[in-house]
């Protein structure tokens, strides 16, 4: 275990694949809050499914589009539930085969299937614009769907003349228990999380619906404060429609999301000298001469004020802005006290007799 992310606090909207990203970044030292923001679930009546299949066996498709790894494995254990694979896989053997991505690329070759093309960006757009290039007039094309239909890329398809036919494998839906994401909310709100991971598209979405009446505010703490990390640019694509910036690496893999968070998370960190003493705000915690000092989150909140203009005296009252609605001065003062008490080093946050106190620089 390393301690890259000691002090940060990490928000997960992912579902499926939750316990895999928040291991990464635990054993990186980072605090992880779950709060899955949809999740994966089968068709409950496989006759979308089935009947989509059917229009495969008796209008062949030209052209397949595999969007994902788990949507194409489960369509073809559909089919075999019906008695139908052989069909289908004779079917699609005889398509150009494009994969989104490597998960629906190994789908289809554990399949024995042969897939020809994938975008470099893995985005839909990108298969839209290789497939018009290349001519889709007249084309039957079975587009398998990953989790929600996709009208501009079938639009886009059916005015350049192909015959579409969507294949609907799973759906999302929201997540069993809401709670924690409602709690996620209000952790971003409160900017008491560093970073939220997305490893899907409509997880944004799912998280602004789950803000409700809260959401600019989180689009306004995601904008500055809370950074967004997500696994590719297919993922980003929402938030940045919100104005977001997102950090997301250019291979979509969650090793390669974890070490752009790595990378850039302790750039955002507050260096100060102080007292002889270097002192970095990390997310909930502070470095102190490279030793590690967890914080609650009135300290951190005056410790912030302090660090934000270091050697100016704050007052009291300029303080108690910091902390939550309903504080006094009373709890200022026990802000500075358990600070001071987390730091263990005397002088680093001094008092400035009747004036208030302030972080002595060098």
């Amino acid at each position: 275990m390393s301690d890259e992310l000691a002090g940060y606090t990490i928000g997960v909207t992912a579902d499926r694949r939750r316990d895999e990203l928040a291991a990464l970044l635990e054993r990186r030292g980072a605090r992880v809050v779950l709060a899955p923001a949809l999740r994966i679930v089968p068709l409950a009546d496989d006759s979308e499914l089935r009947a989509a299949t059917r229009a495969c066996l008796d209008n062949p498709p030209d052209v397949v589009m595999a969007n994902t790894g788990i949507g194409m494995r489960g369509w073809l254990e559909a089919a075999e539930g019906w008695g139908l694979a052989e069909p289908l896989r004779s079917v699609l053997s005889e398509a150009y085969i494009v994969a989104r991505g490597p998960k629906a690329r190994g789908a289809i070759r554990a399949a024995g299937l042969h897939d020809e093309w994938s975008p470099l960006s893995e985005s839909c757009d990108e298969v839209i614009d290789h497939l018009c290039r290349r001519g889709v007039s007249g084309r039957v094309i079975a587009m398998q769907l990953h989790g929600e239909r996709q009208p501009e890329c079938t639009s886009a398809l059916e005015d350049a003349g192909a015959t579409v036919i969507e294949v609907p494998v799973y759906r999302w839906a929201p997540p069993t228990d809401p709670a924690p994401l409602h709690r996620l909310v209000d952790l971003i709100t409160s900017r008491l999380v560093d970073a939220v991971t997305f490893t899907s598209a409509p997880a944004a979405g799912a998280l602004l619906r789950a803000a409700g009446n809260s959401g600019d505010a989180v689009l306004e703490a995601l904008r500055s404060d809370v950074m967004a990390a997500c696994v590719g640019p297919v993922t980003a694509a929402p938030l940045r429609r919100h104005g977001v910036p997102v950090l997301a690496p250019t291979r979509a893999r969650l090793g390669a999301l974890v070490r752009s968070i790595v990378d850039e998370l302790p750039r955002r960190a507050v260096h100060v000298k102080v007292a002889d003493h270097l002192l970095t705000l990390r997310g909930h915690a502070a470095m102190l001469d490279g030793e590690l000092r967890p914080l609650a989150p009135a300290p951190m909140a005056v410790l912030r004020a302090l660090a934000a203009t270091p050697g100016r005296v704050l007052s009291r009252a300029d303080l108690l802005r910091t902390l939550p609605r309903g504080a006094d001065e009373h709890a200022v003062e026990m802000a500075v006290a358990r600070l001071r008490a987390a730091l263990r080093t005397p002088g680093v946050v001094q008092t400035v007799v009747k004036r208030g106190y302030r972080l002595p620089v060098d």
